[in-house]
């Protein structure tokens, strides 16, 4: 009887791996340098943008961003996002400013919260390259919206604070 018991345990758990197996997501892994780097879009930056393994979660997942390094003065234009926006500052120095409000230095450690439908931009110091890991979530397939771009004039006059 104790053989059969174990017999039993034994098959029972070797179906529920083999079940488990099968309906378990499998880690995925994206090894660096995979994909090679992008020109950030003159139609969405100013100056020299390069853009390093972006990533886009499974559905049901909505989760996507990438590591993406601007050159001194170089940034976004305009932009919101539909579920906001984190940007964490890995290397250099960088600016980010929301509309209508004062440009703010971000260095690397600091993470910035984006809340939804905020217009904004973000890039480099004037004469400091930075790098940032963005994130963000799609709705209806959308993650971002784009807008003007920030001008030169904008960028040497904002106020900084």
């Amino acid at each position: 009887m104790k053989r059969l018991a174990n017999a039993a345990v034994s098959l029972a758990l070797s179906v529920s791996v083999t079940y488990a197996k099968e309906i378990t997501p499998m880690i995925t892994i994206m090894q660096s340098g995979a994909k090679p780097s992008v020109k950030g879009s003159p139609d969405y930056f100013t100056g020299t943008v390069r853009i390093d393994s972006p990533f886009q979660g499974t559905e049901p997942a909505r989760i996507g961003g990438a590591t993406v390094t601007f050159e001194p003065s170089a940034r976004t234009a305009w932009h919101t996002h539909p579920l906001g926006q984190t940007l964490i500052v890995t290397a250099g120095a960088g600016l980010v400013q929301e509309w209508g409000g004062p440009v703010r230095e971000i260095r690397p450690g600091d993470v910035v919260w984006i809340p939804t439908g905020v217009k904004h931009w973000h890039g480099a110091a004037p004469e400091t390259a930075m790098t940032h890991i963005a994130i963000a979530e799609a709705q209806d397939g959308k993650v971002v919206d784009w807008m003007e771009q920030v001008t030169d004039e904008q960028y040497a006059s904002a106020d900084r604070s």
